[in-house]
């Protein structure tokens, strides 16, 4: 296994991934290649678990200028065996070193997502279900500790 950077040459890597997942679906063609380019190059960061050359377990994506997690997503023939857990990491601890002190996501409710996000520290925002049906989540600096 490898993390390292993602760039715009994973695309087709990344939405074999994104449309994989069987919760917080993702209808093709609503994303663009060029808004996902933009988070990438532009916005803020991305991130790859990569298995060997070209094959991509999971990636994140976060958005530098609010500190916003943009996208996670793990291929669902592989959960469970951590790589959610390393691209969340990364994703954090970069977020907070680009100087934010509270982070932002959303996720479907009662779904794994919502499970994980929960047992890595996040809190609903209490604000109630965004215009997707997406339930908000917030993390702050304070209630992070770092992981390496």
């Amino acid at each position: 296994m490898t993390l390292r950077i993602a760039t715009r040459d994973d695309t087709a890597e990344l939405w074999r991934v994104r449309y994989a997942v069987t919760e917080n679906t993702l209808t093709p063609g609503r994303i663009s290649d060029a808004e996902l380019h933009a988070y990438l190059e532009d916005h803020g960061r991305g991130w790859v678990v990569e298995l060997a050359p070209g094959r991509i377990a999971g990636f994140s994506i976060g958005d530098a200028r609010n500190g916003h997690i943009w996208a996670m997503f793990v291929d669902p023939a592989l959960h469970g065996r951590g790589y959610g857990r390393v691209l969340h990491d990364v994703m954090v601890n970069w977020l907070f070193d680009q100087g934010h002190t509270r982070l932002d996501l959303a996720t479907a409710p009662n779904s794994r997502a919502e499970a994980f996000y929960r047992r890595a520290g996040w809190q609903p925002t209490g604000d109630g279900l965004d215009r997707w049906g997406d339930l908000p989540f917030e993390l702050h600096r304070k209630d992070w500790p770092r992981h390496a």
